[in-house]
């Protein structure tokens, strides 16, 4: 589906379909052409509301605002609709009234997040009828936005929402196909694509690197580890941010198996490493002024006569050890290691890490709400802001001293998992706290997807499955300490 912008006015528009987005249920609209057909079908405007008549070739659909996630969200509605039709071509225009030429951006994402289906493992695949869409620019009093901004909102918007349909094709994949190998081949694929650096390191270098809680979370599992790393590095960058994400292509729990119910789903454990490669995607498509590492921690937790097991004593990479008393707190081993070789290997300007890391954050938070961590209120205060704009949700966990008790270990500089049950995602990301060096302490951010990343039912524009959680939110990020870097040099 392409989506372009036009500088004709919507009447001058050729196109099989118009969309017309009826906002705040707001029916006196000069766009709004089909009133009284539309009070016969009961269409009263509601948020994501949709009517086809098909004998105007209007398709009018709601938005409760015109914030961008209303609008967003509406669109996406939109397209799904249509996509049960046979029409191939689109336009439509945007209501301002008071908002800019960013509505422009989340009208885009919307069509492309509303076009998306997983069909892979399907016999009968998902229709894509729509192969164009129009986007006439003019205010319904006629006044316009500025065209070549709002163009390149759609370009940026357009590319931005691909990389996140390209992560949650990869976390949708089930665990016999996406193994630890064959994710490093999605990102050597991506490298090569995109034009990034690419390292790949399997066991042996794993072992070389002093890995030793990365690679006993790996033992039982019939295929070898990989960590990958990636690059995107353009000329004077303003920043340099590496991205750590757990990959566990499937986790059993290990020893300390998982009930049956609560192994279904586990394919997604590897959300935070695929996010991580969608952000490198979207980084490197946009040409942003940061240099970024992604570095991926790739491997399955299983069950076997080798596996790691409980009161096992391990070596970190830092040379910190940590005592094993559940083999289901696993992924915070595997990021433990990443994290040491992000600061070790990059020397990064910040540092965030992405990871469905814990069940105790969904129960904090919900299903669709990220948990922020980390030591610096300023940073994690601008992640939240940016996450905001880009229409993803994120909530705050506070770190504190008792919490930090509780993972303390008799026999071991720290113990794996908690001694209570309670404040589980904190106590998870005071664990990771102990890899990373006090330099860094204060430029870093722990990202706990674990809610939003699959979730079995859809949610606004969001499919059921993946969601392809952190990509849009890290991008606005990026795009923002880039303005304010930028704004900062003008001024010196």
């Amino acid at each position: 589906m392409q989506i372009e912008l036009t500088k004709l006015k919507r009447g001058e528009i050729k196109a099989d379909v118009e969309i017309v987005c009826v906002v705040a249920k707001d029916m006196e609209h000069d766009w709004v052409e089909d009133r009284e057909t539309l009070k016969l079908a009961g269409f009263k405007g509601g948020q994501d509301e949709v009517c086809f008549l098909a004998e105007t070739r209007r398709l009018y659909v709601g938005s409760e605002s015109i914030e961008h996630d209303d609008i967003r969200s509406a669109f996406a509605a939109a397209i799904r609709a249509l996509r049960k039709t046979e029409v191939e071509s689109v336009k439509t225009g945007l209501y301002l009234g008071k908002c800019s030429a960013q509505n422009v951006k989340a009208m885009a994402e919307g069509m492309v997040f509303g076009d998306y289906e997983f069909d892979l493992y399907k016999s009968e695949k998902a229709k894509h009828p729509i192969k164009r869409v129009t986007i006439c620019h003019e205010d319904f009093k006629g006044k316009e936005i500025d065209f070549e901004k709002a163009k390149g909102y759609v370009e940026s918007a357009v590319k931005v929402a691909h990389a996140t349909n390209y992560t949650r094709n990869l976390v949708n994949m089930p665990p016999d196909d996406m193994t630890p190998e064959m994710l490093a081949l999605k990102a050597v694929a991506l490298a090569e694509e995109n034009g990034l650096e690419c390292t790949v390191l399997d066991e042996k270098a794993l072992e070389a690197e002093n890995m030793g809680a990365f690679l006993a979370v790996s033992r039982a599992s019939e295929h070898p580890p990989r960590l990958i790393h990636l690059a995107y590095k353009p000329e004077n960058p303003k920043f340099k941010v590496a991205l750590v994400g757990k990959g566990l292509t499937y986790d059993s729990g290990g020893l300390s198996l998982k009930p049956a119910e609560y192994m279904v789903t586990m394919k997604s454990d590897k959300a935070g490493a695929c996010a991580v490669l969608g952000i490198m995607k979207a980084v490197s498509d946009l040409g942003l002024p940061i240099e970024v590492h992604g570095i991926v921690g790739a491997t399955e937790n299983m069950i076997g006569g080798n596996a790691y097991k409980p009161d096992d004593i391990l070596k970190a990479k830092n040379g910190k050890t940590i005592e094993i008393r559940n083999t289901d707190a696993e992924g915070r081993l595997v990021l433990a290691d990443c994290l040491c070789y992000a600061q070790e290997k990059v020397g990064p300007d910040y540092l965030l890490d992405f990871a469905t890391l814990t069940g105790a954050c969904v129960v904090a938070l919900g299903e669709y709400t990220t948990g922020v961590m980390g030591h610096d209120r300023a940073l994690k205060h601008s992640f939240s802001k940016a996450a905001t704009n880009a229409g993803e949700l994120t909530g705050t966990l506070q770190f504190n001293k008792y919490l930090k008790k509780l993972i303390k270990s008799e026999v071991a500089d720290v113990c794996n998992i908690s001694s209570s049950r309670y404040g589980g995602a904190i106590t998870a990301a005071l664990f990771l706290d102990h890899f990373i060096e006090e330099e860094y302490k204060k430029r870093w951010l722990h990202l706990d997807i674990a809610g939003p990343a699959y979730v079995e039912k859809p949610w606004g524009y969001n499919p059921a499955g993946a969601s392809g959680a952190g990509v849009r939110m890290t991008i606005k990020w990026f795009e923002q300490i880039a303005r304010e870097a930028s704004k900062k040099e003008n001024h010196s």
